[in-house]
């Protein structure tokens, strides 16, 4: 998996009707040498009607939306925030990357790590008997808190996904050296101790 010491991630929520995706909130988060250093948060404006579901799934109302910036604007805001940074994101190959790129926003270039294909290659080890690959379940079966389907939420739970997955890799990239160290010897690192 490719380490990255800073980058964002990032997440929408989207309101779909008549086959046409309407974001109604962009977030994101930077890390920085494994912290969090800046966040960005904003419901967007949508004519739309938002869907009864759409909002008991994300608890956005539409008087958050009807007073929201227009798109044009929260693009603008997002793409100062972002910059050059790599970004990262939960299965946002499907649907966040193309939605942002019908709105005129084209990151693919700048996307470098999608965390739910990471995760789906763990399924057998680090996430071994997991549930199902959800953000959320991932997120709990690794200690995470965090409440699904809130845009700044989900791109927090992302980062801290990503950084537990770094912190694996860390283990087993030590737990390797030791083996090289000390071979199978189960008592080699106590060295001279029994001479």
């Amino acid at each position: 998996m490719e380490k990255l010491d800073t980058y964002i991630a990032f997440d929408l929520e989207f309101n779909t009707v008549e086959g046409v995706s309407h974001i109604i909130q962009i977030s994101a988060v930077k890390f920085d040498k494994h912290e969090e250093a800046a966040q960005f948060d904003s419901y967007v404006y949508s004519s739309v009607p938002l869907q009864s579901f759409i909002n008991g799934l994300t608890g956005i109302t539409a008087d958050k939306i009807s007073q929201a910036p227009k798109i044009d604007q929260v693009l603008d805001a997002f793409k100062s925030f972002i910059g050059d940074t790599p970004l990262i994101g939960y299965n946002a190959h499907k649907s966040d990357l193309p939605i942002l790129a019908e709105n005129g926003l084209g990151l693919a270039t700048q996307y470098k790590l999608d965390i739910f294909d990471e995760a789906y290659e763990r399924r057998s080890t680090d996430l071994n008997g997991i549930v199902n690959l959800k953000l959320t379940s991932v997120a709990d079966f690794l200690g995470i808190k965090g409440r699904g389907h809130d845009s700044l939420e989900d791109a927090r739970m992302t980062a801290r996904v990503y950084e537990a997955f770094l912190e694996l890799d860390s283990n087993k990239d030590y737990l390797n050296q030791q083996e090289e160290a000390h071979g199978d010897n189960p008592f080699a690192a106590l060295g001279d101790l029994f001479d």
